[in-house]
């Protein structure tokens, strides 16, 4: 397994040059300069990424990871813990949002446990990577030892490896674990030094108390455990959760090989919150498919200076708004590779 040091020193920032080599061939094409608006900018940055021209469409996969968290002990979610099981087999059935969305993309789903509270055995096509049975409770202490952070990083590290060597050239996330958006919720708050009441919402649709009584608990473990605000481990540690570890490592991974990486929602972005404290230079390889109706989404996504394609009120995770955000990749390869040029198709340009 790569360490997380040596994958770190693998990301390099963006070569501006693929991109020019993009935007020259989309100015080439038989429509106005830039009237294509983000499709354009999608196909620009599938280019500049992967350092490759023409681009080829993407053989893609999707990564579910799954895990428990102990701060449900505090009742912060309107289902029970019992869901994240119950949902994992519903993915390997193929029945959930993601599988179907999923199939309408053309992209692999891979389901990862990292940490539900669930004895899988050797279940068919689920990847394991338990780390523990779900966190400790973080508003009773830190969610887990800072070395089990920089295992669930370093899964997900081994996990983008692995999805490459087998031909992927684009990757997504997606999550599922009850109480998650708490998790995110406290990460979010430290690493945009932000309000708690500013990003946290109604995760699975709780009522006004039982939101104050979320916001309660994110504010119990912040001032219990203090995450120190320049150490991402520190606090993925203190509030954290292993899947969202595991999307941290997937999203480093993904951009050590230059490997485009679609983003989902809240979760997922919190992820991206780590994986660009820990690299900045990251965040150029991320697109972000959606913006949640989580408050903190907002706030993540200006703190990673990132635009969401589409706005459909979307709050389910598990990678649902990242598969709609990778068919949007390939309608953009394929205008800059099947549109007619001026001269191919004998039209006049702008002032011929």
């Amino acid at each position: 397994m790569r360490t997380l040091e040596h994958t770190l020193n693998q990301i390099k920032p963006l070569d501006l040059e693929w991109g020019g080599r993009a935007r020259a061939q989309l100015d080439r094409l038989t429509k106005p300069p830039g009237s294509l608006g983000r499709l354009e900018e999608i196909a620009t940055w599938f280019v500049q990424v992967t350092g490759k021209f023409p681009p080829c469409l993407p053989k893609k996969a999707l990564f579910v990871f799954a895990a428990d968290h102990g701060v449900c002990d505090e009742g912060v979610s309107a289902y029970p813990k019992a869901v994240t099981a119950q949902m994992v087999y519903n993915f390997l059935n193929g029945g959930a949002a993601i599988n179907v969305l999923a199939r309408h993309a053309d992209a692999a789903v891979r389901i990862v446990d990292m940490g539900v509270d669930a004895d899988f055995k050797s279940v068919p096509g689920l990847i394991d990577r338990k780390i523990a049975r779900g966190t400790k409770n973080m508003a009773q202490g830190p969610a887990m030892s800072r070395a089990e952070a920089r295992t669930s990083i370093e899964c997900g590290i081994a996990l983008a490896e692995d999805a490459v060597k087998e031909g992927a050239t684009l990757l997504g996330t997606g999550e599922m674990g009850i109480g998650n958006t708490t998790a995110a919720s406290a990460l979010t708050a430290v690493l945009c030094a932000a309000a708690i009441a500013e990003v946290t919402g109604r995760g699975t649709g709780i009522n006004d108390a039982a939101l104050k009584h979320k916001q309660s608990a994110i504010r119990r473990a912040l001032d219990l455990n203090r995450p120190e605000s320049t150490d991402p481990l520190d606090i993925l540690s203190k509030v954290g959760g292993f899947e969202l570890g595991g999307m941290t490592g997937l999203i480093l991974g993904a951009a050590a090989r230059k490997i485009p990486l679609v983003l989902d929602g809240f979760i997922s972005t919190a992820a991206a919150l780590i994986a660009g404290a820990l690299k900045p230079a990251v965040n150029a390889y991320l697109l972000a498919a959606h913006r949640s109706v989580e408050p903190g989404h907002r706030i993540a996504l200006r703190q990673l200076g990132l635009s969401p394609l589409l706005d459909f009120d979307m709050r389910l995770g598990e990678g649902t708004g990242a598969a709609l955000g990778m068919g949007m990749v390939d309608a953009a390869i394929k205008i800059i590779n099947e549109m007619a040029t001026f001269d191919e198709a004998g039209v006049s340009n702008k002032g011929a």
